[in-house]
């Protein structure tokens, strides 16, 4: 399968679509820009709307058109079909062909994940703080405490200390 090159605009990305895929895409792209003032660029191949950071994402596939806000999960209520995806608060509507999000419920959608960027700030900011990398502590650092992990090690078996320069003496000897 060939991989295609993301579409130059929005206009674009949405006159590349045909048949029904295209119809959903113009109709909730239609209301979305009638909700509110978006920046409606393509990014990740797709039309993404940003309004103090990410607000929503459509998504054309071969079978289904993916209506994705960044806040999801604080838009359930608004909108039952919307499902939770991933570990922060994106959920995702899925519409295949035929179905249809009626204009009044895009834009109450739209609308409340506005007001929760202003609010909240920025998603993704708010995903950054969440994901803490943990510290790592080698078993050898616990032996040495007080010492550079790099300036000793312990010698196999003995217990005996042996310092990092024969250590990296050794390693540079051919083996026998």
């Amino acid at each position: 399968m060939q991989r295609q090159q993301p579409a130059p605009n929005p206009d674009a990305y949405v006159g590349a679509l045909t048949g029904g895929r295209g119809e959903c895409v113009r109709e909730l792209r239609t209301a979305v820009r009638k909700a509110a003032a978006l920046d409606e660029v393509i990014k990740w191949g797709h039309l993404v709307y940003f309004s103090g950071g990410p607000v929503l994402l459509i998504r054309a596939e071969e079978a289904r058109v993916l209506f994705a806000f960044w806040r999801g999960k604080r838009l359930i209520d608004l909108e039952p079909r919307l499902k939770a995806s991933g570990k922060h608060e994106l959920a995702t509507l899925e519409l295949r062909e035929g179905m249809k999000v009626a204009p009044s419920v895009v834009r109450r959608l739209v609308q409340q994940a506005v007001e929760l960027n202003q609010s909240l700030g920025d998603p993704t900011a708010a995903a950054k703080k969440t994901e803490k990398k943990p510290v790592r502590k080698s078993p050898a650092s616990k032996k040495t405490a007080g010492k550079s992990s790099s300036s000793a090690s312990v010698t196999k078996g003995t217990g005996a200390r042996k310092p990092a320069s024969a250590k990296r003496a050794a390693k540079k000897r051919p083996s026998e």
